[in-house]
């Protein structure tokens, strides 16, 4: 099989060039790409991409009304268990078949003949919205959280008093947006070097806020043992605690969004069949970790519950830090380290984007996919899907101008879409288990545990992902509704509509370019 070509290939000594020449050609794919990351470099934008850390403090307000303390910290241990497994299974896919159409490519080449057409095709049109989906909420997050530091230190007894205006929210996603779209244009080139700098950034500023936050509290100031560890919340009226903290699991779901984009940029990795895999896993144990303790920091030294949920920036980390330090300054000082960091990982999230965009335009699969596909040959850069998914962004920014929940309904449906694309994909992987010769070698493997991990990983998500369309409380408003249900079904409806009208005509399914030995 070509699997066990490329093991043998590996074997005899093939530098880390040929083996990924080798892996192109056995996905049957051209080379169009400068291969610029290494291992730390592309460690470097998964880490910051996910910002783990940073979106612990971000999202909390999920976690603290459904579940509090001790919820949060209880749902954080299990859903990472079932997340990692998630990872690992991926990982190992990815190191067979490492190449920028991720998911919707191993749909094609490891589901049954009979149906791998359909759902690769829908796979990708889901990996393609959920990454655009992720940009755009990326980017609102940022500007929201500049929104919420400017009502935070204007407000009450200032001078000044700011008015928080949606439109001001759409303006500052579009600048983020453009940053974002600056750097990964004019500054390509120097894109792997930058992300080994974010990445000592995304250390050095967790040390920091760590070092504030511990430093200046003070110990009658922090919650006890019994609070953090065993102390239930169920502040949006949910039949029972248990249920609550169900719910509550979007803050951890949201803190580890995207573990995919390794692979989507594995046709720029330098030895990408083995980079890639043990990136998606360093990713998300260093992460794991990170976030961990964090969460932990930010649930002893948050104060009261209370008044980090009613908290009128919109955001509790900002209340529970001034309750920590006592310093509007010190606040100001952690909250722009976050700021910073989600602006970097708004950057990793363009590229990948982009490259998924390209890779599934590459296959046919697209409208316009010509110019969505086209390489720039002097930046070797997809300057055109660059492009549009920004603008893409900037239409969906203008949204909350009307309605911010109607806004928020579009941006979260990456979560489902992103969950519904590893689930089909390891599907596949599972089934490809059970074919004559099995699943081909790789050099990331799971081994004889690898189907247990693919089943568990399989159940998590599809536990986890009923989730994600829960509202906030019990007996929502129209505006307080999660409606990102109905937005995913429009997606998926969308999808199959453009897979009868145009797919079924004219993609190229990337199983019939894969080449195995007789």
């Amino acid at each position: 099989m070509a699997g066990d070509k490329d093991i043998v290939a590996h074997e005899v000594g093939l530098d880390a060039g040929a083996q990924d020449d080798l892996d192109m050609e056995r996905m049957g794919k051209v080379q169009e790409f400068k291969r610029n990351f290494k291992f730390y470099s592309i460690f470097g934008l998964t880490t910051t991409l996910m910002a783990s850390w940073e979106s612990i403090l971000l999202t909390a307000a999920y976690g603290l009304t459904d579940g509090g303390r001790a919820g949060m910290v209880y749902v954080y241990i299990a859903s990472f268990v079932g997340f990692f497994a998630s990872v690992v299974s991926m990982a190992e896919i990815s190191s067979i078949s490492p190449t920028s159409g991720g998911q919707y490519h191993w749909v094609s080449e490891f589901a049954a003949p009979r149906y791998q057409r359909f759902f690769s095709y829908l796979t990708g049109w889901l990996s393609v919205l959920g990454w655009q989906a992720a940009y755009a909420s990326i980017c609102f997050l940022c500007g929201t959280l500049i929104q919420g530091l400017l009502v935070f230190n204007y407000s009450g007894d200032s001078g000044y008093v700011y008015g928080f205006e949606r439109w001001h929210g759409t303006l500052l996603t579009i600048a983020i947006a453009a940053v974002g779209t600056l750097v990964n244009t004019y500054g390509a080139k120097f894109l792997p070097p930058l992300e080994g700098v974010i990445l000592f950034l995304h250390l050095g500023g967790f040390v920091a806020v760590m070092a504030v936050i511990w430093g200046m509290s003070s110990g009658t100031q922090q919650a006890s043992g019994y609070t953090v560890w065993q102390e239930f919340t169920n502040s949006g009226g949910w039949s029972s605690v248990g249920l609550a903290c169900l719910v509550g699991q979007l803050t951890p779901i949201f803190s580890w969004t995207g573990p995919d984009a390794a692979t989507h940029m594995a046709e720029e990795v330098q030895n990408a069949s083995f980079v890639v895999p043990w990136c998606m896993v360093s990713t998300a144990l260093i992460n794991g970790g990170l976030g961990f303790i964090m969460l932990i920091t930010f649930l002893y030294n948050m104060g009261s519950l209370e008044a980090a949920l009613g908290a009128s920036s919109g955001f509790p980390f900002l209340t529970a830090v001034q309750h920590a330090t006592g310093s509007v300054g010190a606040t100001n000082g952690v909250a722009a380290i976050i700021l910073i960091m989600e602006v970097c990982s708004a950057i990793g999230i363009l590229a990948t984007a982009s490259r998924q965009t390209f890779a599934f335009a590459r296959d046919n699969a697209l409208p316009f996919s010509r110019s969505l596909a086209h390489v720039n040959k002097r930046t070797q850069i997809p300057t055109v899907s660059v492009l549009v998914s920004t603008i893409i962004t900037v239409l969906l920014s203008l949204i909350n101008i009307g309605s911010t929940a109607a806004f928020n309904a579009v941006a979260s449906v990456m979560i489902a879409a992103l969950f519904t694309t590893y689930i089909l994909s390891i599907l596949a992987f599972i089934r490809a288990r059970f074919q004559p010769g099995g699943i081909p070698r790789s050099r990331f493997s799971l081994g004889k545990f690898g189907l247990a991990i693919n089943v568990f990983s399989v159940a998590y998500l599809c536990f986890a992902i009923i989730f994600t369309f829960f509202p906030t409380t019990n007996n929502p408003t129209l505006v307080s509704m999660n409606w990102s249900i109905l937005v995913f079904g429009v997606v998926v409806i969308f999808a199959i509509v453009q897979y009868l009208v145009h797919g079924r005509r004219i993609y190229e399914a990337p199983v019939t370019q894969v080449r195995k030995e007789q």
